[in-house]
């Protein structure tokens, strides 16, 4: 339903701290172009702690506009609370998304039945394609297998985006959700792996740079060349781990803004790279051709 390669969208802004719509028209355009097959809006790339409620929704519409149906549009609705998350999800059904993405509560870290009942109680008030996210790094809970495999057949949960970055986690995954449920990677240096015990793609930062070139790796492995899926994944490992030096946007949207795509600048409290950190960026950032 949302292909091999999903982007997790940044959220441009200027030097007055408000969206940067050009830049977003930008990136929507160069996205689609090298081969993302949806966009996540609102996700923890595009910094959805700190952007207020009708930014979101302007957003969901924006790109919805933009993307005009050449690329799928996955709104990221989720948050740790279960009504906030049902009104934002049902807001951004009547933009025209074409799913939503949530992610495990955050902060309150509630147990495998309170995550159960937070996702069921979502997919009953929406007839959006969801895709869950699991990514104990920043909430601070693993789903477990158990309660993944039972979401999933509720009948709008189409995929999951596993972040827990345990080989054995996605592997138990893969086998315990039906065929018609999609494991995603969310995390590009996992992708090759996650490929190789049956997951069909990634929810992916790095391909605002190097969308190609994962395009390429998936369907390569998926053709049954795994050699240049080894290769081109060798050649890409120093630029999915140079993204997360810091918290994930900061160098990306560095690394863009080397390309006139955007401007750096992130929203507080996260901060942009020091000097050091920019040297370190621009070691492999020179490998890239835009």
């Amino acid at each position: 339903m949302f292909g091999q390669l999903i982007t997790a969208m940044i959220t441009p802004f200027t030097e007055e701290n408000q969206i940067d719509w050009g830049s977003i028209e930008k990136i929507v355009e160069r996205l689609i172009a090298t081969g993302t097959d949806s966009i996540v809006v609102v996700g923890t790339t595009g910094e959805s702690p700190t952007l207020s409620h009708e930014e979101k929704i302007q957003l969901y519409r924006f790109v919805v506009d933009r993307a005009k149906g050449r690329a799928k549009v996955i709104a990221g609705t989720g948050n740790n609370d279960t009504l906030q998350t049902i009104a934002l999800t049902k807001e951004a059904e009547q933009c025209g998304v074409d799913g939503c993405l949530l992610v495990v509560p955050y902060y309150n870290k509630p147990s495998q039945v309170g995550l159960y009942q937070h996702f069921a109680a979502i997919a009953k008030e929406t007839s959006l394609p969801i895709m869950l996210y699991n990514i104990p790094g920043r909430t601070g809970v693993n789903m477990s297998v158990d309660t993944m495999a039972r979401l999933s057949q509720l009948d709008n949960v189409v995929a999951i985006k596993e972040s827990s970055g345990d080989i054995d986690q996605i592997t138990q995954l893969v086998a315990a959700v039906d065929e018609s449920i999609v494991v995603y990677s969310g995390d590009d240096s996992m992708l090759l792996p996650t490929l190789s015990v049956g997951g069909g793609g990634v929810v992916s930062v790095a391909s605002h740079l190097v969308g190609d070139q994962i395009k390429r790796l998936i369907e390569a492995f998926q053709g049954g060349n795994v050699r240049e899926a080894i290769q081109i994944n060798q050649q890409l490992y120093p630029i999915f781990k140079g993204l997360f030096i810091t918290s994930n946007p900061v160098p990306l949207k560095y690394a863009l803004s080397q390309f006139n795509f955007c401007h750096s600048y992130v929203r507080p409290p996260l901060a942009e790279l020091s000097e050091e950190e920019k040297v370190s960026v621009d070691q492999w950032l020179k490998k890239i051709e835009m």
